[in-house]
């Protein structure tokens, strides 16, 4: 299942980031708690190069906790800033402000010290789609300033946007990449709703979820779909939950679609569990 997308936008928005860098004291990288390995972009780090950079694991509401605080561990043993922020109880959202403000302390004490005005710290945030940036500005911001959705590609241009306090923050587009060289990569991305489902085999993507699953999560696919013991195969599962949740159609017929569709639904809304599928020693 060879997975590639890259809308046209997806190209404007890296000029964007070009072009308007100069323009920021410091970055917000976003990225999915449950795949940080997958969802960073490869290109951001090459586009903002030596700039102040804090990372925003977003989502982890969803991941596991304990492998979040290894992610965390892990960005600090290479002197990288990363926080744990779930928007839906504001968790970790008052710590993004903080250290921003620490990111650029220096530069903005030089900036007085030199008889200038004091003015707002700007802010980029740049992230995959989906990940989840318009929800978190919205929350700095006390109000709906930038469009949010659950499906990748609602934000189309830049906008800036007054944050609680001193900050003003340039909102982007999300940005993949022209190619995924690895395969897991894309999977990652596409069962976490990061792609499009419209341009994918959903019945193929849930039975690869699940397989991933039975090796990673056993326990939570079982308490969730209680499946049949002595099942190995994906399609074996699938058939197991389909039938136990009445996804049926004629002559006793599987109807697959339905089937994937509310699998890939429930382990993106975390009905199936808190799961993680990177770890920052190994991808799994």
């Amino acid at each position: 299942m060879n997975i590639n997308w890259y809308p046209g936008h997806m190209k404007k928005t890296k000029e964007l980031l070009q072009q308007q860098l100069k323009l920021v004291d410091v970055v917000y990288e976003l990225m999915d708690a449950r795949i940080p390995i997958s969802s960073k972009n490869p290109v951001i780090d090459e586009i903002i190069a030596n700039k102040p950079k804090v990372i925003i694991l977003n989502k982890a509401d969803l991941a596991d906790d304990k492998i979040t605080k290894l992610w965390i561990e892990h960005y600090k043993s290479e002197g990288i800033k990363a926080i744990s922020v779930d928007t839906l109880s504001g968790k970790g959202l008052r710590e993004v402000v903080v250290e921003g403000e620490k990111a650029v302390k220096e530069k903005m004490d030089k900036l007085v010290e030199k008889g200038r005005k004091v003015r707002a710290i700007r802010v980029m945030t740049v992230g995959i789609p989906n990940v989840g940036k318009s929800t978190i500005i919205n929350r700095l911001a006390g109000k709906k300033s930038a469009k949010t959705g659950d499906r990748p590609g609602v934000t189309k241009g830049k906008q800036w946007i007054r944050l609680k306090g001193n900050m003003e923050l340039l909102d982007t587009p999300g940005i993949l990449w022209p190619k995924f060289e690895d395969q897991n990569v894309a999977r990652n991305l596409a069962f976490t709703g990061a792609i499009r489902d419209e341009i994918m085999d959903i019945e193929t993507l849930a039975l690869r979820l699940l397989e991933k699953l039975w090796i990673t999560d056993k326990d939570k696919l079982i308490s969730r779909y209680n499946i049949e013991e002595g099942l190995s195969s994906g399609l074996e599962i699938m058939d197991n939950i389909a039938k136990n949740r009445g996804c049926i159609i004629s002559k006793g017929e599987i109807d697959y679609t339905r089937v994937a569709n509310m699998i890939l639904d429930e382990f993106r809304g975390g009905k199936i569990g808190r799961i993680s599928l990177e770890r920052p020693t190994t991808s799994i």
